[in-house]
């Protein structure tokens, strides 16, 4: 049974050091690849992990616009 590989990119940059686009382009970029994989592919849990990261800076960042 072959094993499918699974490649994607990082940011070149902490989360906290990316602009709001690259914050955004990455959110965008992970959600992506999450619907391109399989439900119990072994590298989903990584990519939702990453992807509640982006949304934690992404809601920090708005609560910071706010205050």
């Amino acid at each position: 049974m072959p094993s499918e590989a699974v490649t994607f990119d990082q940011p070149k940059h902490p989360l906290h050091a990316l602009t709001t686009f690259e914050l955004r382009d990455y959110r965008k970029y992970l959600e992506h690849a999450i619907k391109g994989l399989s439900p119990d592919a072994p590298v989903q849990a990584l990519l939702r992990r990453r992807l509640d990261q982006v949304l934690a800076e992404e809601d920090e960042r708005e609560r910071m616009a706010r205050a």
